[in-house]
């Protein structure tokens, strides 16, 4: 489930506090007094055996004599109770419970509740939490010491202790929140449940997280991909260095760390991410009161010009820059400044400025055209306070109209300083710090939000992939198998790659050292000697590696030695041959690795860094999930140290990146067409005139049963299909791709106006780039976009976007004017109707202008019923039961 039933939860008219009670320090009174103080204009009841004396809440000794079915239970009784309460509030008839009591860690209760639940699909948040505070619905359903102001802010955290402290910290600087939901076990409910509701929320402008860890990886990043799209998300992961070290077999599976995958998935989805409390409070600070922004040219205005110098450098740290003023801006401030200020950004309005200087300054900044935003900084003196310059500097602001995408932030230096300027900023809506390093930190998550926002409708980046021959890599397993082996040789992972266009060593194998005088070519020496053995994994170790012999003779001999020597070291180990290969000659710092691996929480996790022996010690890597794109993929090599020896420097000439790309969506598209290779590893990939090759390769297979499932749902090539209308019309259709935007915009182009309206259901005389990038970009687990090709022209598409449970999915179809009649609609209509019940959608609905007549008559000969929409009348929905 997803967001089912949780409505109620955020606007409930009744509450149930089962275990409530008037006894003085116990929990259930504790939640009562809450819910009774925050003001709740629904009914409250207090559900116990014995009698609860509070004047606002209903007395009910038990759930079934409950005169209604709450629609919000509140459970603060002991754990060994909770599955029967959740059966009885299911059968009474409530949907949403939380459960606060702690202790269900206990398989055996926590199984029990989970199954009383889900007859009534009725929602749990926690066990073991804090409790929800709604502030907008008055509601305070919790044993929480603080209450929350209204706000626009949402903070969902699985500690009820940091709940305590953000109530705390906001409390102190009038800051208010929407939605405050301390997860708690997250036996039911999960972030990405949650994340749905509130990015669903008018009342919510932004998303805090605290985690410590997600459940149900794929809904999660679905939830958050979505949310980010539409208001910022910032996430504090809790764990940082705890165990990130393990044993694997990959170099990859070794460097992949818990808190690092995480962080990739959260960068991936649109999650701007903090590393403490303090910077989350510094996030929720500047959300609550500007919008994020796409320009990072900041203007800082400081009476104090060290200040201001610190204060740049500290600006770059979070990806802002210096604006240059304009000389039109230098002109005005040289007219109200004294002559000795600095002319230029930082704006030193001198050390004994009063409130007149800073305004100056500060309206003359935001009328600059090149100016994004503005740090005022007040260092304290003896001329004026803090405190006045502060009531000048909001009086002149709320003179003026505002700038509504230039953020306003100040930074009145010291705790004491600031504290005397809190409550003029806090009224006049402006975020304030009290130390530069804060200030300009809190900035850059301010443009990190408006950066992952605006990257949404960038064009999209190629995929650059050749042709794959999956039969060669399903025969090399087979044979893997057949062998009862999990883990493959180099010669088995490298056919692998090769079958996916990765260029590899030429290496010749032989069982023994006598068989290898007939497995030369016509190379130069020298050559590299390595040995194959499924058991040691990691060759130089062991003493499996000889490089620059110069000649046959001393390959021969090496290997006869190489034999003895793991004969004698390895007694265990199964010797399957030699492989010799060409001295390859490697750039300075040019050995690299890449990889993939299994994640525990988010499946296969690509890796990408500096390779060779030492390639742990180094530790050098980004991580990416899969499936990539070119974009992505350049990304990943620009996260790592060796990014800038890759792009060449004094005589060392710049690698091929594109070779890279190449190699990292290789492996991306095998982790996903072959789950059975759980590990996959290149060390060391070396970059060549040809591009990249691979030197060195190891993987390992596992029952593809038992693998984390993909984070990311890729591109759903099983929904390919050769289709014939009933006309007699050959379609090739298939879902959409990213690149496929221009290909839409030409056929809508070719769309008549008056289907355009019926699509859109407004207007539209052109559909520009702002509504194709939804219909191009979408995420698989949610919405598909069917496209219909009549030979290379595209000639109709159907959109079906699903509610986050998939109980419900919109259809909106647009096709060619000159393919209308066809039976184009009909065929694809048909095509999703398939898809809808492959994917277990229980209504597929569509929105109609009352007027589109042909549609409605196709919709209702497929079997949808038509009913009225909206209060106006112009409109109706078509709507169809799809088949179990």
């Amino acid at each position: 489930m997803s967001i089912r039933n949780l409505g109620p939860l955020f606007h409930p008219r009744s509450v149930a506090v089962i275990g409530g009670s008037s006894r003085a320090g116990t929990l259930g009174e504790r939640v009562l007094t809450n819910l009774i103080d925050g003001g709740f204009e629904g009914t409250i009841f207090a559900v116990n055996p014995h009698r609860v004396e509070f004047e606002d809440a209903w007395w009910i000794d038990s759930i079934a004599n409950l005169p209604e079915a709450p629609d919000l239970a509140v459970i603060v009784t002991p754990a060994a109770t909770v599955p029967e309460i959740i059966d009885a509030l299911g059968k009474k008839g409530t949907r949403a419970a939380v459960v606060i009591s702690a202790g269900l860690h206990d398989p055996e209760i926590r199984t029990a509740m989970l199954d009383a639940a889900r007859p009534h699909l009725l929602r749990i948040i926690g066990p073991n939490c804090l409790g929800v505070l709604m502030p907008n619905a008055k509601l305070n359903a919790s044993f929480a010491p603080r209450a929350a102001r209204p706000g626009r802010l949402a903070f969902v955290s699985q500690s009820g202790a940091l709940v305590t402290a953000m109530l705390d910290w906001a409390a102190e600087r009038h800051i208010g929140f929407s939605s405050v939901v301390s997860a708690g076990d997250m036996a039911d409910v999960d972030f990405g449940d949650l994340i749905d509701m509130l990015a669903a929320d008018p009342a919510t402008d932004a998303i805090l997280l605290y985690i410590e860890g997600v459940t149900d990886a794929p809904k999660f990043l679905s939830a958050a991909r979505a949310a980010s799209a539409l208001k910022p998300v910032i996430a504090i992961k809790a764990g940082r260095s705890t165990g990130t070290a393990k044993a694997a077999m990959s170099h990859t599976g070794a460097l992949i760390g818990a808190y690092d995958a995480h962080m990739a998935a959260f960068e991936r989805s649109g999650i701007v991410t903090v590393d403490s409390l303090t910077e989350l409070f510094d996030a929720a600070q500047l959300l609550c009161r500007c919008r994020p922004t796409t320009g990072g040219r900041m203007a800082i205005v400081s009476n104090g010009g060290g200040a201001g110098i610190l204060a740049a450098d500290a600006l770059g740290h979070g990806g802002g820059t210096l604006a240059a003023l304009s000389p039109e801006t230098i002109g005005a401030l040289d007219r109200t400044l004294p002559r000795g200020w600095s002319r230029a950004n930082p704006i030193d309005v001198v050390g004994d400025a009063r409130a007149e200087r800073f305004v100056d300054a500060t309206l003359a900044a935001l009328d600059d055209p090149g100016v994004d935003a503005i740090l005022v900084i007040h260092c304290p003196t003896a001329v004026t306070t803090g405190g006045e310059i502060a009531i000048g500097l909001t009086q002149a602001l709320a003179k003026r109209p505002p700038a509504p995408h230039k953020p306003i932030i100040a930074c009145w230096m010291g705790p004491a300083n600031a504290e005397a300027a809190r409550a003029t900023f806090d009224a006049a809506g402006i975020a304030l710090f009290d130390n530069l390093d804060d200030a300009a930190r809190g900035f850059g998550y301010l443009l990190r939000a408006g950066q992952v926002r605006a990257a949404r409708m960038r064009a999209p980046s190629p995929l650059t992939l050749g042709e794959a021959d999956r039969s060669r890599v399903e025969q090399v397993l087979g044979e893997v198998r057949s062998a009862g082996r999990t883990i493959l040789s180099a010669p088995e992972t490298r056919a692998i790659l090769a079958a996916y266009g990765i260029p590899v060593v030429d290496a010749r194998f032989a069982a023994t050292p006598e068989a290898l005088s007939q497995k030369f070519y016509d190379r130069s020496p020298p050559f590299v000697l390595k040995i194959v053995s499924a058991d040691l994994t990691h060759k130089s170790e062991a003493g499996g590696v000889e490089m620059n012999l110069p000649s046959r003779e001393a390959v021969i001999a090496a290997a006869t030695a190489m034999a003895e020597r793991i004969a004698r070291e390895h007694p265990d180990a199964h010797i399957d041959g030699f492989e010799v290969q060409p001295m390859v000659a490697i750039r300075p710092g040019g050995e690299m690795f890449a990889g993939y691996a299994e994640d525990p929480t988010f499946g296969p996790m690509l890796a990408f860094g500096a390779g060779g022996k030492a390639v742990e010690l180094l530790h050098d890597r980004a991580l990416g999930l899969p499936p990539l794109d070119d974009g992505l993929a350049l990304a990943m090599i620009a996260n790592t140290r060796i990014a800038p020896l890759l792009a060449g420097y004094r005589d060392v000439p710049a690698v091929n990146l594109q070779a890279i790309v190449r190699v990292l969506n290789a492996l991306s598209q095998i982790a996903i067409d072959h789950p059975e290779i759980v590990e996959l590893d290149i060390n060391p990939l070396v970059p060549t005139p040809r591009g990249a090759l691979a030197l060195d390769a190891r993987a390992r297979i596992a029952d593809p049963a038992k693998r984390v499932p993909l984070a990311i749902q890729p591109y759903p090539a099983q929904w390919e299909a050769e289709l014939t209308t009933r006309s007699g019309v050959a379609l090739y259709v298939r879902p959409v791709r990213p690149d496929d935007e221009s290909a839409l915009a030409e056929m809508f182009a070719a769309v008549t106006l008056e289907d355009l309206r019926f699509r859109f259901l407004s207007g539209v005389s052109t559909v520009g780039h702002d509504r194709l990038v939804p219909m191009t970009q979408v995420d698989y687990r949610r919405t598909i976009n069917f496209l219909a090709f009549a030979g290379e022209q595209l000639v109709a598409s159907a959109m079906l976007a699903s509610d986050p449970d998939g109980e419900r999915a919109e259809l909106a179809l647009a096709v060619r004017a000159d393919f209308k009649g066809k039976g184009v609609s009909w065929t694809l209509v048909d095509h999703v109707m398939r898809y809808a019940r492959a994917k277990g959608i229980g209504t597929v609905e569509s929105v109609e202008s009352r007027d589109n007549h042909a549609a409605i008559a196709l919709e209702r000969e497929a079997g949808f019923e038509v009913a009225p929409h909206g209060e106006c009348g112009t409109e109706v929905v078509v709507r169809r039961r799809v088949a179990a």
